[in-house]
């Protein structure tokens, strides 16, 4: 599956602008939760295609969620999402993208609290027949909701959060300044409406300014990339860092993590610079792992697998 990242901020900031500067998707509708598929540019991507001739190119991707304004019953529609993306408006005479920002921070935590309270209410119910997890849970909750109530994110709660809990302030957060002292979102939107070689032209050639939210979202859900490379396709992946050869079959497919036997591990850069996999293996560049093997950024994983 898919992670996933929601965009929000104040109305009117360029939220929806982003979205569709990220998925390129040109059906942004103002003022609507818009969902959509964002792909991450990547250079090793088409260095490894380029060497193996592949006939089709996917990059990984992140699925974008964006929801119009803000508030808690809006934003608990995010509590599934792996990060948060704050766009601000640095546009405009009485821009304050900073108190803006403290704004969003809080009503992220009034959101939280008025979660954590509803928990509590449901479970203080269920304890009453006696049962010694629910009154656990209940006394865990009630120590969560006087963190909240002092004005602290759950992310510096210091016990361990009940599992039901789906809380906002744990998550990462990116805050993206729209205007002069950040990015062009009305831009951005336009230019990714342009084939890619028109878009380049008018940067001259330089990289887009969405490369840069890109890496700050791998840095937050600290991801790692690895491809799979054939003339069929060529695609990159991601992972948590940490993660193993058999999460990332399980990436690719369930099939292939049910009936994984070994994984063939390369560099991309030694494919690239040695031009092809019999190559790699010719030379002893090649290694034999593993499930337990835990990928590396800019591992081309050949996966053989059984079912």
């Amino acid at each position: 599956m898919a992670l996933e990242v929601g965009i929000v901020g104040p109305a009117g900031s360029g939220k929806t602008a982003l979205f569709t500067a990220l998925t390129k998707a040109g059906g942004g509708e103002y003022g609507k939760t818009n969902v959509g598929i964002a792909p991450i540019a990547d250079e090793r991507l088409d260095a490894l295609a380029g060497v193996v001739h592949a006939r089709k190119v996917t990059p990984a991707t992140i699925r974008v969620q964006d929801v119009p304004g803000s508030g808690a019953a809006l934003l608990g529609n995010l509590r599934q999402v792996d990060a948060l993306l704050v766009v601000l408006r640095g546009f405009g005479a009485d821009a304050d993208p900073s108190g803006d920002l403290e704004t969003f921070r809080l009503e992220l935590l009034v959101a939280d609290r008025d979660h954590v309270e509803r928990r509590l209410e449901r479970v203080e119910k269920q304890a009453k027949s006696g049962d010694p997890k629910l009154r656990a849970e209940a006394d865990e909750l009630r120590s969560v909701l006087a963190h909240v109530d002092a004005g602290r994110p759950l992310a510096d709660y210091a016990g361990e959060l009940p599992a039901e809990l789906e809380p906002l302030t744990t998550k990462p957060l990116i805050a993206l300044e729209n205007g002069p002292g950040g990015i062009d979102l009305k831009l951005e939107a336009e230019l990714a409406e342009l084939p890619d070689e028109e878009a380049a032209a008018f940067r001259d050639g330089g990289a887009s300014a969405l490369d840069d939210v890109a890496a700050r979202l791998r840095d937050a859900l600290d991801l790692i990339t690895f491809f799979t490379a054939g003339e069929k396709e060529t695609r990159a992946w991601t992972l948590r860092n940490g993660q193993t050869a058999l999460d990332a079959a399980e990436a690719i497919h369930s099939d292939i993590a049910r009936g994984f036997i070994r994984c063939e591990v390369v560099d991309w850069r030694d494919l690239v610079a040695l031009g092809s996999h019999a190559e790699v293996a010719r030379q002893g560049r090649q290694r034999l792992e593993g499930k337990t093997y835990v990928v590396r950024d800019g591992d081309v994983l050949n996966i053989r697998f059984n079912v």
